[in-house]
C-alpha cells in the first residue's frame, strides 16, 4: 500500500464515520467507534497514524485503493 497524504486519510476517516454514524450492527462502526473512543480527537493517536504513512486503517486503506483506481 502506498502512503497516503495525511489530509486525504483524515478527509477519508471523516467521510467513513460519517457513513456509519447510527448504524451501531456494522463492524465499521463500531471500529470506528473504537478508534476515535481510544484517540479521544487526537488525530496522531487514531488507527490511521500507522508509522508506513497515514495507511494503517483497513476501512480508509479500501477507500483510498478504489479511488485511485487500485
Amino acid at each position: 500500500m502506498d502512503t497516503i497524504p495525511r489530509e486525504t486519510a483524515l478527509q477519508l476517516c471523516a467521510e467513513i464515520r460519517e457513513e456509519n454514524r447510527g448504524k451501531w450492527y456494522k463492524f465499521a462502526h463500531l471500529q470506528c467507534w473504537g478508534c476515535m473512543t481510544y484517540a479521544k480527537g487526537n488525530p496522531d493517536k487514531m488507527c490511521l497514524s500507522s508509522p508506513e504513512g497515514y495507511s494503517g486503517c483497513n476501512l480508509i486503506n479500501k477507500r483510498y485503493a478504489q479511488r485511485s483506481g487500485e
